[in-house]
Formats: structure tokens, C-alpha cells, sequence
């Protein structure tokens, strides 16, 4: 709790810089395109540039929004996310939304609350769930504290990143997410924050259009999905020219349109909560509302693949709130049932949309109704958002989180919160991989034990450090001379890896998202000394354990039941020649009600009986059960007639 606590404040505090230091270059940018809007095309490719500048001091990862990075160091990489990234992250968000660069805060702020999470986790003694727990807690906070909406943080964090509602994490991801939220209020205002007056159904007839600002939404969200994946194909196909023209290329079209439509660049938030505001009398026209709409997914898309660092959150409310607001506008002509507000449109537009590109419906219903402070809107906004949801399943599988994913083929699992393998620690199963390879061998011979071990990959150790895996796709990848080329050249470096401490079933989620069938497991305390290899093999080997396990556990209650049953004692009970019972395991018989095996005596050896222990003909039995029990018990055991042996 206290953790969580710290999280929320230091999060808070760093969404208000964030915040302060946006506002500050915008103000900036603003003076210098006072009466000279063509500057715009000059703000904008030296802030891009700026911020692709400050990603190549302090990470790549920094590059477009952060919560596809955060959400693969959640699942992939243990719950690390490099400290070094928080400062680097806050200062390109702030260069290229205070220069005009299209896109929203809300994104970066996810990556940078995980990341302070995951670093206060990783100086103290937690184990990984409890990391993955703070990052939660830190990324909502992020959400909370951006949009003053707790809840809608806390939602985001179990929605979207973590992927359920398990309990062990509510607690730190609420605390958390209230925190921060009240820290940045208490620091930038609520003006600095997005806002709305409430707004009502006026007549239900009016939930027809509300289901058509729905399907619209979905037509759009599908758009700014298709558009920012064809963009980020585009990222590095600039050939023959150096890295920096992708971010001045970027910047000249995005202050293009800018002079153009300066409401179609920046975060567009001033303009959102304009939308929010509108009544039924208003000067906006729908076709302008539809085209802004349109140019912002262009800029937003092209702001990101430039290497601006954006988010695309804010960008789908703005798109959402101009295509309701349009809607409400064409309909109000048309519509003689009752008066229709605009705003109101605006508002359920926004959730829907977000819910399409997100695929995180309750967030969207919850920033709504945090940011309005009105349930007025409840049934518009649950038909709109689950309508554009549910559709947008079916002809855009992948969200603007998962999509980025996809392209480098990681495929993240949803986990239910209770798995079989989650009994099972990767220590219990994982192997020793035989000859180790080092990084001075000819790939020739590392392809030689490959071959004689019958695996596709390898660890690379030595001094017990882990360097690298090699496989057979690297070693076909490296070309050249197999004899001249050493695994050191052609090797992977830095693989994911997993902890013996670690449940099997978040190994195996890690070996499903990167489609492979290894992974390194290093010591808990140094991630960097081998210890052994987790292969598909070793997963079969976890499932039968785990079953065992079960058994075991379910016979040990009802020892429990049985020993205070009043007529209840031990007896003993050999196994004849020919027994029912003779060749087969303990898990596969149907032993009496109220017996339970205690031990068997094999010579003069006893063994502990399991589920997978074999009995066989002149065994002992010593069971624990009542009278009735020894009478089944012997009837069981005893020899199989001749006709079911066979005999004639």
C-alpha cells in the first residue's frame, strides 16, 4: 500500500511537469506564429527533430506513444522498464506537443508511470507479480492524473494492460491512480485538465442516432488504425538518405496542414472541450467538423512514424467528439422528435471511438463520465461504445497497442487468473542444456551439437554468464563461411529469459508471444547467471506435475474428512496375483469413499504413494478408512476372474 502510495504521488508530480513543460512550449510556439502562421512549417520539423534527437540519447523505445513499450516490458521483460527512459520520455513528449506535433500526452505518461513503478519495484525485494502490479499502478496513475479521472486510470491499467481484474492488483492500481490524480490537480489546476458540462438523453428515440454515431465511429477508428500501421511500414524505407530527414520530412507535412488547419495539429484539446460545450445553436459547419476529423489521424500518424513522442488516446477523442458534434449537425434539420445538443453527440463520439481504436469500452464509458461529472449520458454512451466494439472486433482484430505488436510478431496471451501451470515454478521443470556453447566456436560447431542434441537452440555461457542464444535461424541468417564465422557474429543477444521462481504459465506466454520454443532461465538475484533451458518438452513435464500435485492435494483432504470420522483406523492389504489393481497408477483407480492410501510396502521398502505411483502384484497396501472401506478396499484388490483375463 505504501508502495503504491509513492508511486501515485511521484507519477503525479511528473504528469504536472509534463504538463507545465508542454504549456510552456506552446506558449512559446504560439508567440512565434503570432501573425506569421506560415512559421508552423518551420516549428514543427525543428520540434520533431528535437525529440527524435532526445530518443536517440536516451532510447528508441521513447519513439511514438509508450503504452505498446510498456506493455511489453510487463510481459516480456519481467516488469523492466530502463529508469533512464522517464526523463528522456517527459522531455521528447514535451518538445513535440509544445512545437505543434499532433498527438496527446495521455500514451507517454502510461510508459512513463510504468516505468517509475517498475523502478521503485526493482529496489526493493518484491517478487515479478508484485512488479507487474506497480507498473499497473503506475500507468494508471498516469491516466488519472492526466485527466483528473482516478477511475478511468485504474480501468485502463486492468483493461488494457494487464488484461483481467485480478484482485491482487486492484488495490495498488486505485491507490495509486487517486494519488497521482489529486497530486497534479492540486499543482496545474483544473484548467489544465479536459472538462465538460453534463449533458442528457432529451427523448429515448434519440438512442436511433446515438447507435449511428456508433457505426461512424467505427468507420473512423478503422481508418486511423489502417492509416497509422501503413505509416509505420513506411518508418525506415527512406533509402540512400541520412536518419534525420524521416522527422523533417514528417514535420514539413504535419506544419502544412497546420497552416492550413492549425486545430488539426497539437493536442486538439482546447478544441475537444469546445465540442463538449456546444449547444443546439452553433457556427460549426459538418463537413469541417468531418475533415478535421480526417486530418488529425493523417498528422497523428505522421507525427508518430516521424519519431515524435505522441500518443494516439487524445487524438481518438478528438476524432470522436468532431464526428458526433458532425452528426448532430446534419441530424438537427432532420430530426423533428426533440432538440438535439451537439455536445451530447460529442461526447458519446469520443467514447466510442476511443473504444474502437482501444479496445478498452469500460475506460472510455469512464473517462467520459469522470470528465463530465454527469451519468446522464449512460444509455447513449454503453449502446454507442459497445456497439463500435463489438464490430470493430470483427474487421480490425488488433488494437493501436497490439498492432505495432503484431508487426513484430508478438502475440501477448490474456491469462485467466487462475491456471493449472500457475502451480508450477519454471526451477521445478527447467534442464540442464547439455554442451554449452561459447562465443569463440565456428558456427559450423555450434551447428554440429544442434544437430547432435536434436534442438533448434542454444544458450551461449561462459563463466556461467548468459551472452546470448543462438539458434539454427541465426546461424542460416549470418551466411558466410561456417567455419570462419564464430557464434559471437551471428548470435542473439540479450534474449528474453525467465526466472526459476517464475510460474510455467508466464513462461509459456512469453514462449507463445515470440512464437519460440526456448528460453534461458537466470537466477532470480542476477539475471545474467545462467542456470538452465525451459523448452516446450518441459512444459508437458510442468502439466503432468501440476496434476499430480492436484491429486495429491485432493486425497490430503479427504485424509483430513476421514480422521475424524469415528470408526475410522489403519489396516493393511496385499495385492494378489492377478489384481484389478496390479500394473496400474494410484490417480487411475477408483479407490472407496472413505479410504485413503497411506503408504505401500514394495519388499522391504515403503514408498510414499502418489498419484503416478504404479502398484504392482505382492504389494502392501496401508489405508486409513472405516470398516465398510476395508470390506470395498479388498473387493477392489482382488483378482481378476478368468474370463477378463482371456482365459476360455
Amino acid at each position: 500500500m505504501a508502495a503504491s502510495l509513492g508511486v501515485g504521488v511521484i507519477v503525479g508530480l511528473a504528469a504536472a511537469l509534463l504538463v507545465w513543460l508542454t504549456q510552456l512550449l506552446r506558449d512559446v510556439s504560439e508567440w512565434g506564429i503570432d501573425d506569421r502562421s506560415w512559421l508552423v512549417i518551420v516549428i514543427v520539423p525543428v520540434g520533431l527533430t528535437v525529440a527524435w534527437g532526445i530518443a536517440g540519447l536516451a532510447g528508441r523505445e521513447i519513439e511514438s506513444g509508450g503504452v505498446t513499450e510498456t506493455m511489453v516490458g510487463l510481459s516480456l521483460h519481467g516488469g523492466y522498464l530502463p529508469t533512464r527512459t522517464v526523463f528522456g520520455k517527459i522531455a521528447a513528449t514535451a518538445v513535440t506537443l509544445g512545437s505543434f506535433g499532433s498527438g496527446g500526452r495521455e500514451g507517454p505518461i502510461v510508459m512513463i508511470g510504468g516505468t517509475i513503478g517498475s523502478s521503485l519495484a526493482r529496489h526493493t525485494r518484491f517478487g515479478e507479480d508484485q512488479i507487474r502490479g506497480l507498473i499497473a499502478a503506475g500507468a494508471g496513475a498516469g491516466i488519472g492524473a492526466t485527466f483528473g479521472a482516478p477511475i478511468a486510470g485504474m480501468l485502463f491499467a486492468m483493461e488494457v494492460l494487464l488484461g483481467n481484474f485480478a484482485i491482487r492488483h486492484l488495490n495498488a492500481v486505485v491507490v495509486a491512480s487517486v494519488a497521482a490524480a489529486v497530486t497534479t490537480r492540486s499543482i496545474v489546476g483544473e484548467e489544465q485538465l479536459l472538462s465538460a458540462p453534463p449533458h442528457r438523453l432529451g427523448d429515448p428515440r434519440e438512442l436511433l442516432l446515438y447507435a449511428g454515431v456508433g457505426l461512424v465511429a467505427l468507420l473512423f477508428a478503422y481508418l486511423f488504425l489502417r492509416i497509422l500501421d501503413l505509416a509505420a511500414l513506411q518508418r525506415g524505407r527512406i533509402q540512400g538518405l541520412p536518419r534525420w530527414v524521416r522527422p523533417v520530412l514528417g514535420g514539413l507535412i504535419v506544419g502544412t496542414v497546420g497552416i492550413f488547419e492549425l486545430d488539426a495539429i497539437g493536442t486538439g484539446q482546447d478544441y475537444v472541450a469546445g465540442l463538449l460545450s456546444l449547444r443546439a445553436d452553433n457556427d460549426f459547419l459538418w463537413s469541417t467538423l468531418l475533415l478535421l476529423a480526417l486530418l488529425k489521424i493523417v498528422t497523428n500518424a505522421v507525427t508518430r512514424t516521424a519519431g515524435g513522442s505522441a500518443g494516439t488516446l487524445m487524438p481518438s477523442l478528438f476524432i470522436g467528439a468532431a464526428i458526433g458534434a458532425a452528426l448532430a449537425n446534419i441530424a438537427e434539420p432532420l430530426w423533428g422528435f426533440s432538440d438535439i445538443e451537439p455536445g451530447a453527440f460529442a461526447v458519446v463520439g469520443m467514447a466510442a471511438t476511443f473504444a474502437a481504436v482501444g479496445r478498452a469500452p469500460l475506460t472510455a464509458i469512464l473517462i467520459v463520465f469522470e470528465i463530465t461529472g454527469d451519468y446522464g449520458l449512460v444509455l447513449p454512451l454503453m449502446l454507442a461504445t459497445s456497439l463500435a466494439t463489438v464490430l470493430s472486433e470483427r474487421f480490425h482484430p488488433e488494437s493501436v497497442y497490439t498492432m505495432p505488436l503484431k508487426r513484430r510478431g508478438i502475440h501477448l496471451l490474456r491469462r485467466e487468473d487462475i491456471d493449472l501451470l500457475d502451480t508450477v515454478e519454471v526451477g521445478d521443470v527447467m534442464r540442464w542444456p547439455g554442451t554449452l556453447v561459447t562465443t569463440e566456436m565456428s558456427t559450423a560447431e555450434a551447428q554440429s551439437i544442434l544437430d547432435a542434441q536434436r534442438h533448434h537452440g542454444l544458450p551461449v555461457v561462459e563463466d556461467g554468464k548468459l551472452l546470448g542464444v543462438i539458434t539454427i535461424t541465426d546461424i542460416e541468417r549470418g551466411g558466410g563461411d561456417p567455419e570462419e564465422l564464430t557464434v559471437g557474429d551471428v548470435m542473439t543477444v540479450s534474449p528474453i529469459t525467465v526466472f526459476p521462481s517464475m510460474p510455467v504459465s508466464v513462461a509459456v506466454a512469453r514462449m507463445a508471444a515470440l512464437d519460440i520454443g526456448r528460453l534461458p532461465v537466470v537466477a532470480d538475484d542476477d539475471p545474467t547467471h545462467f542456470l538452465g533451458m525451459f523448452r516446450r518438452e518441459s512444459v508437458v513435464q510442468a502439466y503432468h506435475h501440476a496434476l499430480g500435485s492436484a491429486t495429491d492435494r485432493s486425497m490430503y483432504r479427504e485424509r483430513i474428512k476421514q480422521r475424524t470420522h469415528v470408526d475410522a483406523t489403519f489396516y493393511e492389504l496385499p495385492i494378489p496375483i492377478g489384481s484389478a489393481a496390479a500394473g496400474r497408477r494410484v490417480l487411475d483407480l477408483t479407490w472407496p469413499e472413505d479410504a485413503t492410501l497411506v503408504s505401500v510396502r514394495r519388499g522391504n521398502r515403503v514408498i510414499i504413494p502418489h498419484g503416478t505411483t504404479v502398484l504392482a502384484e505382492g504389494d502392501t497396501v496401508t489405508a486409513f478408512g472405516t470398516g465398510d472401506s476395508r470390506i470395498d478396499l479388498a473387493y477392489m484388490l482382488e483378482p481378476l476372474p478368468p474370463s477378463a483375463l482371456g482365459d476360455e
